[in-house]
Parts: C-alpha cells; sequence; structure tokens
C-alpha cells in the first residue's frame, strides 16, 4: 500500500501538524491502495502564511519568467505521464487506456494551451485611442485556494494552477481526498519543475475540514472551487465573511437536442458521450431529447449502444467502462435508478446491481431509460453515473423549454443539419457551452457555465482573467 502522508508546503515535504489517517479505496477491488493524512488547522495556516508570504515577490515576476516554469513543467509531466495514468486509474478507477489518453493528457493538453495563449496575453493595455495615456492593469488577486474533484483530477488541476501560476498568483491546492495520488504526483512535477517556494502548496483534507478552513482564512484573496451545487453553496457561505472572490464549476444536467435530420451517428454518439468515465462528467449529456418522427427508432439505438458498453477494471488495457468511484456513489446511482424504474419510467437498458460477473467492484450497469418526463427524479437530479434519460419532443420551441427546464446550465448539445435551426438552439440554451454535431470545443475555449453550474470559466484567456484584478490608471508615460 502507498503511504503519502505529508503535505507540500513552502516548497518541501513536511510531516502533517495535526493531520489523521485516511484510506484511499481501489474502486476496481474495494481494496484500499494507500494511507494519506487529512489536515488540521495548523497545516492549512502553515500552507497559507507560505504562499501569502510568497506573494510579493511571485507577482512581480516577468511574463516571460512564469512561462519558462511552466513550459519546464511540461516536460516534466510528459516525461511522468505514464506515472500519472496510473495514479488516476488506481485511485478513482479510470480504465488505463482512458486514463492515458483522456485523464493524464487532459492535464498535458491544458498546459500546452495555456503556453499558447500566455503568449499573446497583455498585463497593460491601452484603454483605447480616446483616451491616450490611460492602462488598463490586470494584477494577480493574491493567494488562492484550489479545491478540485476526483473525477477529472488533472484536467481540473491544471486548470486551475497553470492559470493561477501564469497570472501571478499563489495557491494552496487541496485535491479531493479521494483523488490525492495524482495531486502529489503533481506536487512533485511542480517541485521538480523549479517553482519558488510557496509559490505552490499542497494540503491533503476533506471539505469540511481543510475546504473549509481554506474558504475562511483571511489571508486567502480567492476560492476556486469545481465540484458539485450543494457544496459550491456552502463555499459560497463560508468565504461571504471575508469577501473573497469564490469561482464556480458545479454540476450539470446536460441535453442533448436530437432533431429528425440529425447524422446517422448523434445517437449513438450521444450514448457513448454519456457513459464515458462511467457517467462521472459535470457536462455529460444525460438528458437525451429526440425528435418524435424519430423517437422509437432512437430509443432502439441507445439500447443497443448501452448494451454493447463493456465494463470491467480500471487496471485492464481496452476501451471499455470502469467503475464509479467509491461506495457512495454507488449506492446513490442504484437509488436513483430505482427511483427512475417507481416513478413510471421505461426501463430499455441496464437497470440496479452490477453486470454479470463482477461481484467485487463499484460497478454499475450502462442504464438507459425512455418516455421519462422532465419532473421526474432522474430528469432533475445530477446521477453522476452512466444513466441516461431519453424524451419526446415534438418542436424546436418544446425541446428548448425542456432542456432549459434545470436549476443546471452547463453545456447542452444541439444534433442537426439545418445551419440555421443549429444557430437559434444555441443562442436560446441557457448554458456556459452548447456543443453542435459532435464537434467538440476548440482549443482555448472557456468552460464554465450559468445558473447553479456555477459563475467562473476556466481554460484560455478566460481562465487567466479569473485570477486577475483590473486596475485603472491614468497618465501612464510609455517606457517610464
Amino acid at each position: 500500500m502507498i503511504e503519502k502522508r505529508q503535505f507540500y508546503i513552502d516548497g518541501a515535504w513536511v510531516n502533517p501538524r495535526a493531520g489523521t489517517d485516511y484510506h484511499v479505496i481501489d474502486p476496481s477491488t474495494e481494496d484500499p491502495c494507500a494511507v494519506i493524512s487529512l489536515g488540521g488547522q495548523a497545516d492549512t495556516d502553515a500552507a497559507v502564511v507560505a504562499a501569502h508570504a510568497a506573494f510579493p515577490a511571485w507577482r512581480r515576476t516577468s511574463k516571460a519568467e512564469r512561462l519558462a516554469l511552466v513550459e519546464k513543467l511540461y516536460d516534466v509531466y510528459k516525461s511522468r505521464s505514464e506515472e500519472m495514468a496510473q495514479a488516476i486509474s488506481m485511485e478513482m478507477g479510470a480504465p488505463i487506456d482512458m486514463a492515458r489518453q483522456q485523464q493524464a493528457g487532459a492535464g498535458l493538453g491544458h498546459i500546452k494551451a495555456f503556453l499558447t495563449v500566455a503568449k499573446d496575453f497583455e498585463f497593460i493595455e491601452p484603454l483605447g485611442d480616446h483616451a491616450p495615456n490611460d492602462r488598463i492593469v490586470h494584477e494577480p488577486i493574491g493567494v488562492v485556494a484550489m479545491i478540485t474533484p476526483w473525477n477529472w483530477p488533472m484536467n481540473q488541476v491544471t486548470l486551475k494552477v497553470i492559470a493561477g501560476a501564469i497570472a501571478g498568483c499563489t495557491m494552496v491546492l487541496k485535491p479531493s481526498e479521494e483523488s490525492p495520488l495524482s495531486a502529489m504526483l503533481f506536487a512533485e512535477m511542480m517541485h521538480e519543475a523549479g517553482f519558488p517556494k510557496g509559490v505552490f502548496n499542497l494540503v491533503n483534507g476533506d471539505g469540511a475540514g481543510v475546504g473549509t478552513q481554506l474558504s475562511t482564512h483571511e489571508h486567502i484573496d480567492m476560492v476556486s472551487f469545481t465540484g458539485s451545487s450543494r457544496a459550491g453553496k456552502l463555499i459560497s457561505k463560508a468565504a461571504a465573511d471575508t469577501l473573497k472572490r469564490v469561482s464556480l464549476e458545479l454540476g450539470g444536467k446536460g441535453a442533448n437536442l436530437i432533431f429528425a435530420d440529425a447524422d446517422d451517428k448523434a445517437v449513438k454518439r450521444g450514448v457513448l458521450h454519456c457513459m464515458n468515465n462511467s457517467g462521472q462528467s459535470c457536462n455529460a449529456p444525460t438528458r437525451m431529447l429526440v425528435q418524435r418522427e424519430i423517437y422509437d427508432q432512437a430509443v432502439e439505438t441507445a439500447a443497443e449502444v448501452a448494451n454493447s458498453v463493456q465494463v470491467g477494471s480500471g487496471h485492464d488495457e481496452g476501451r471499455h467502462m470502469g467503475p464509479v468511484v467509491n461506495e457512495v456513489q454507488f449506492n446513490k446511482i442504484q437509488d436513483l435508478i430505482q427511483k427512475g424504474i417507481d416513478e413510471g419510467a421505461r426501463l430499455v437498458a441496464g437497470g440496479v446491481g452490477r453486470p454479470d460477473g463482477l461481484n467485487r467492484g463499484f460497478y454499475v450497469r450502462p442504464t438507459v431509460f425512455a418516455d421519462v418526463t422532465n419532473d421526474m427524479t432522474i430528469a432533475r437530479e445530477e446521477i453522476f453515473g452512466p444513466v441516461l434519460s431519453i424524451m419526446a419532443f415534438d418542436t424546436e420551441e418544446e425541446a428548448l423549454t425542456i432542456a432549459n427546464d434545470t436549476p443546471y446550465g452547463l453545456t447542452n448539445y444541439v444534433q442537426t443539419q439545418d445551419p440555421a435551426r443549429a444557430n437559434r438552439c444555441a443562442l436560446a440554451l441557457r448554458s456556459g457551452m452548447v456543443e453542435m454535431n459532435g464537434q467538440s470545443r476548440g482549443l482555448g475555449s472557456p468552460f464554465g457555465g450559468m445558473k447553479q453550474s456555477g459563475n467562473g470559466r476556466e481554460g484560455g484567456k478566460w481562465g487567466i482573467e479569473d485570477f486577475l484584478e483590473v486596475k485603472a490608471v491614468s497618465s501612464w508615460t510609455e517606457g517610464a
């Protein structure tokens, strides 16, 4: 069993001051795979003190100096990407091939993308021709608490840490206690890349402990959080007394609008997207809205695709779906599947219980419900598992009404060959992102939502701006 009982504070690995042990469970086997320490107030304080002390010097570094360190980190990460994939696969169950390509790969991709966009990012820029001596200065906000989830560990860590570092912020990272191994490996990479001490600090802990301590700490200037809407509300309340900035990337209940003229692969693509990462993605298209002319065929296709999805251990190579992260999540998904049955949705694939032949591990059957109505629990709540709800609609207006009838607003999807309709839907959908006809968002596109899906943006220049204050300066003398 791996032992990771130290924290990375002020450029060194240090023993916890007030830690308690926590066993990380391998979801593929249900066996403990690591022991970490959960920090206490003294550990949180030490990390914040280090970041606070490092901020004045770090904020004065040039963009070129910061980018040079990020470039070194990119090389270190690339050289250790197999270690990262193995860590992620073990701690949260992603099949190893998927962990290599998507999970570890996401971190590498985000580092590269930030390097690209930062080269043209101007921290001091003119206000406009009407005020030639006015400048807008973008300054780092200060010390940032970064609280990240277990479902896409390096995706979220790199979106926050790299953007914050480029902006000139110092930081304290609290990764999920379910996925600490990848974060601690990332801390090793930051150290190897040569970031000055105190710029990046890591303290393991849970939300009620270290998470709350960071959210209320007087020397934390900002909290950047990714996780559930429930936790996001608690963090916002905890941070209110100190009026710190809070950036939230929260849950979702994405609608996938499939019109009668959609391409032949639209339904299959939607099912597989929903099941990717065992359904544990906030931007998963979990509500499939299908125009009535093609509804019956779509339900049949969706059932066939779901039934063809293989489920297996995260340690096995191949194109299969792994387990969900832990017993709590497994039981929640089982309860919601049963709730769907009890409320009258038509089960066409999957159902309660583990897949055949898998008696140990948190494995969920790829599940599809048809004839779902938008007032059912499975259509309202974020299940965070491989469960798809299919609903019928007749008109474009009806589809948009159903899609927008949710407290969430992260990502929606549109499948149609009518360009004008695609554009109308993209503008009418109340979400931070809209993807159409299987085309993913481009490199550097911002990630974030509306309504109860959050209020921040990550990635691209918007991700850097999230960590910056705006200062207006008059009578600027160029070259002085």
